[in-house]
């Protein structure tokens, strides 16, 4: 006798398997497009001074607390690349090298400006940026999945 070896876990609630395997296909685009639509109101608030932001403010805070200059140039970069790079990770089109942005943005942000802040992400601190990096660097490895635009052209990175 030879054991079989099982491939698939078991569920602690079995009736719901079924739900979970026809909806697993939707996960990878779901957490894609919600990724890249949290980004795309920061985007706003940067570029177009949406909810009261302004790019002039986000280059004073860059270059005074990074250390980066000019500090207008990497304003209008990290407005550019959430909102642009938002829409882009939304409908999957250029998934990876989008998502290698948001890494290295989310890395300076997390190491060379919230962490000062400490931990919390409700003191402002490096919590949510690391998340953030987290989450990029899972789909920069993944890549926009089956449900983009990316595999619909045929072409990934």
């Amino acid at each position: 006798m030879s054991a079989q070896v099982q491939t698939r876990s078991r569920y602690y609630i079995p009736a719901l398997g079924g739900m979970f395997d026809r909806l697993s296909y939707y996960a990878w685009p779901v957490l894609r497009i919600v990724y890249g639509a949290w980004f795309i109101p920061h985007g706003m608030q940067k570029l177009f001074g949406v909810w009261g932001g302004n790019v002039q403010g986000v280059a004073k805070g860059i270059e005074g607390t990074v250390g980066l200059s000019p500090g207008i140039f990497w304003a209008y970069l990290i407005g550019c690349l959430e909102f642009f790079g938002g829409m882009l990770l939304v409908v999957g089109l250029f998934t990876r090298p989008v998502a290698a942005m948001f890494c290295i943005f989310m890395y300076v942000a997390s190491f060379h400006y919230n962490n000062q802040f400490g931990w919390w992400w409700t003191k402002g601190g490096m919590e949510m940026p690391l998340l953030l990096l987290g989450i990029a660097i899972a789909i920069l490895l993944r890549g926009g999945g089956e449900v983009s635009l990316d595999r619909r052209v045929g072409r990934e990175f």
